[in-house]
């Protein structure tokens, strides 16, 4: 079950047994990739651990709120972020007259994660959460959701392409920064172990949508 639609319980006990995995692991930063988990576990558990925790949607929203020649923002993420109004209260903090309208988009992440992007049905999926947004008129669109810019080729036919934003791009930027500014960035070239919490075979299969990877690094279970 995709994380968007999990109780605050099971997300804050998924994501504190992951916490408590890497602190075994000595890991000296910790990035919170998933918007639903951010904005629903972040500052609950911020600080339980002996690393920093990098959230998403806290750490891009002050970029957000400065972009230029934007006075209304829209925001499509899952039900659970929607529900959580993250966004919006942190955007808020940094700019005060923005506009903000969160639209949750359900089946999103189904769509992607069971390789349907390019059926008529997921087609007409997206259209109807675009027309609603449209509404709105946003000056920018936020894919607040690790697998919405793998939609980005039916997007574009609705919605001119360069209307959304990957908060990602915003978010690693900001990552490299605080670890240059604090002395922890590594330069070198390490190698790489992706953990999974499921059936490796299934992640393979993933991997091959969601990283562009010659070669899978070692994958582990856990």
């Amino acid at each position: 079950m995709p994380y968007g639609e999990k109780t605050e319980e099971q997300l804050i006990e998924f994501a504190d047994k992951i916490f408590r995995f890497f602190e075994e692991k000595q890991a000296k930063a910790v990035v919170m990739a998933c918007n639903t988990t951010s904005a629903i576990t972040y500052e609950k558990l911020k600080d339980n651990y002996n690393f920093k925790v990098y959230p998403i949607i806290q750490s891009v929203c002050s970029t957000l709120a400065k972009l230029e020649n934007v006075q209304k923002l829209g925001v499509i993420a899952t039900p659970a972020t929607i529900k959580s109004h993250t966004y919006s209260k942190e955007i808020k903090k940094y700019n005060e007259n923005m506009e903000v309208f969160e639209l949750a988009a359900p089946n999103w992440v189904r769509i992607v994660e069971e390789h349907r992007i390019n059926q008529p049905e997921s087609i007409l999926q997206v259209q109807e959460i675009l027309d609603v947004m449209k509404e709105f008129n946003p000056d920018k669109i936020v894919l607040a959701c690790t697998h919405y810019p793998y939609l980005t080729g039916i997007l574009k036919r609705f919605m001119s392409e360069d209307k959304f934003i990957d908060p990602a791009l915003y978010f690693a930027q900001n990552i490299k920064q605080d670890l240059e500014k604090n002395n922890l960035l590594n330069n070198k070239s390490e190698y790489e172990e992706f953990y999974v919490s499921s059936n490796p075979e299934n992640f393979k299969t993933a991997s091959e949508l969601f990283y562009k990877l010659k070669q899978l690094p070692k994958l582990k279970a856990v």
